[in-house]
């Protein structure tokens, strides 16, 4: 065994309630958090305090609930954007921004789901209430049923077997696609899939077109698209998202945004290796 190299155990051991909320789906009472971390209340409530006044963490006051902080989400923002897609595909967004004149971002998919981890607005900008480390609707965005889409399937395993390389992506949206589904059936949503037949039908047609597109439905007079972008073993590793006013953006399906941001997807998807279709 290599010999360790000496550390502060007390910043280990406090790390432990870090994951702990980085992996719950939720806020967290304080019994529950330290039953998870394997501590005490006391010693985690001690953990806790320092936490908040780092910012790493925050409590609800009404709650009592202790959930991941600003701090937290700036660190793990600057961590996605260090990704080597990440970075190759901001150099690509001043471009296309100048050939679509359109509002652009990116996701990649976080803990909870698809995230917004860049966003480039246009001089013509239409207002949303989007901020970085938002995470997006799988069945309203275009960038929920883009990654619902493609990961679900991977492009490389068209009629291949996947190397198991990752935690099968259906095990992990099939959960999420539901709970989702049911919520927009409580709402009385009709702009969304109303079953999982419709749900299948839906992503099946946006990896037929290669893009996923929605008109008027996440925000009122917007339409968005998002296009994927695939590594070298075929798996989505972010999309890269156009969105306007319905006033200046073109919806249409081979139009002035969709052919461009396709395209900058399959070129950039091609630079990280991808080979497939």
């Amino acid at each position: 065994m290599p010999a360790q190299r000496a550390g502060i155990q007390s910043v280990e051991v406090g790390f432990s309630l870090l994951q702990v909320l980085s992996a719950s789906p939720g806020a967290l009472m304080l019994r529950d958090l330290a039953a998870a971390a394997g501590m005490s209340a006391a010693k985690a409530h001690r953990y806790l305090v320092s936490f908040q006044r780092l910012e790493l963490v925050t409590q609800d006051p009404g709650t009592t609930r202790y959930d991941l902080g600003p701090a937290a989400l700036k660190l793990g923002l600057a961590s996605l954007s260090r990704l080597d897609s990440v970075k190759l595909a901001r150099q690509r967004l001043g471009p296309l921004m100048e050939q679509i004149g359109q509002t652009l971002a990116l996701a990649v998919w976080g803990n909870q789901g698809p995230t917004i981890v860049h966003w480039e607005e246009s001089p013509q900008a239409v207002t949303v209430n989007l901020r970085l480390g938002d995470v997006m609707p799988l069945l309203s965005s275009a960038t929920g049923l883009c990654f619902s889409a493609f990961m679900a399937q991977p492009a490389g395993s068209r009629g291949e077997k996947t190397p198991p390389t990752r935690p099968p992506a259906q095990d992990r949206l099939t959960p999420l696609l539901r709970d989702e589904l049911a919520r927009m059936h409580k709402l009385a949503r009709k702009d969304v899939p109303k079953t999982m037949a419709e749900v299948t039908a839906l992503l099946e047609e946006v990896r037929r077109r290669g893009l996923a597109r929605v008109v008027d439905t996440l925000l009122p007079g917007v339409a968005g698209f998002c296009a994927p972008v695939f590594d070298a073993d075929g798996h989505l590793v972010l999309g890269m998202v156009a969105m306007g006013s319905l006033a200046n953006f073109d919806p249409d399906w081979d139009g002035a945004v969709a052919r461009p941001l396709a395209a900058a997807a399959r070129q950039l998807s091609a630079d990280l290796g991808f080979t497939g279709a």
